[in-house]
């Protein structure tokens, strides 16, 4: 019975809270970052294959998507260079992805984490004012982040009822070969890109393919992932203000 007394104890004080958005923010990074990878590829053979034939008419979306974005810090020729590779059989795959972001969404999981030095006295990574500052500014970058996957979601939903409604052309007054998906509307291409654009019964058929559902839903999982790191993170967040309310409050010191 006292063991049983100890072990509910110890329950109770459990973080249950952090432990469950500590799992949920290494599932929504690694949703994100895996999916969204993929959707991106595929989105890159949509266009190659059905909106532009011309490389230079998209070469600048690789540019931003590999190093503008995921990879600020990369070089864009060696991206560039990589990404050729890829496309010419080689075997060569870009250096930098989606998986950038896995490195600063475990920044809160760590940052409060203590060692202890050689003469044997405690050692702190970061004082609870820190550690609540870099949980808020990682949570507006998730927020930013989840904003932006909601785009290509768009994309993808509008072309897919334009696609619908050119499969029913009793639901609609206008005419099937007025419907269209222009990708340079969206600025994926720029407006001299040929043809830019599918409409009718092709972009019928290219809806129909395996290759636009998969990137679609590929693209919904990245939408879903982020939105999962953006409620652990925001978990984080209550958390680690409360707790330096607390601290404040009994005088317990500034740090962890």
């Amino acid at each position: 019975l006292g063991l049983l007394e100890c072990c509910a104890r110890c329950l109770i004080g459990a973080p249950f809270a952090s432990l469950v958005a500590t799992g949920l923010c290494f599932f929504g990074v690694a949703l994100f970052c895996g999916c969204g990878h993929e959707a991106l590829t595929g989105t890159e053979q949509l266009i190659e294959t059905y909106f532009s034939k011309n490389y230079q008419d998209y070469e600048y979306l690789i540019d931003v998507i590999l190093t503008g974005v995921w990879h600020p810090f990369a070089r864009p020729q060696r991206v560039r260079h990589a990404w050729r590779g890829r496309r010419a059989g080689d075997g060569g795959r870009p250096a930098h992805g989606l998986g950038e972001w896995r490195g600063m969404a475990a920044v809160p999981l760590g940052a409060s984490r203590g060692g202890t030095t050689e003469g044997g006295q405690e050692s702190h990574i970061c004082t609870p004012r820190q550690f609540v500052g870099i949980t808020y500014v990682l949570t507006i970058i998730w927020l930013l982040v989840f904003a932006c996957s909601a785009v290509p979601v768009y994309i993808y939903f509008n072309t897919w009822t334009t696609c619908q409604s050119i499969a029913n052309p009793s639901k609609t007054s206008a005419s099937i070969g007025t419907l269209c998906a222009d990708a340079r509307m969206y600025g994926v291409l720029p407006w001299n890109a040929f043809p830019g654009k599918v409409c009718g019964s092709n972009l019928l058929s290219i809806c129909k393919t395996s290759e636009f559902q998969m990137t679609f839903h590929l693209f919904i999982a990245a939408f879903v992932g982020a939105a999962a790191t953006l409620v652990s993170l925001l978990t984080f967040m209550i958390a680690a203000t409360y707790n330096f309310a607390v601290l404040k409050l009994m005088g317990r010191g500034t740090k962890f």
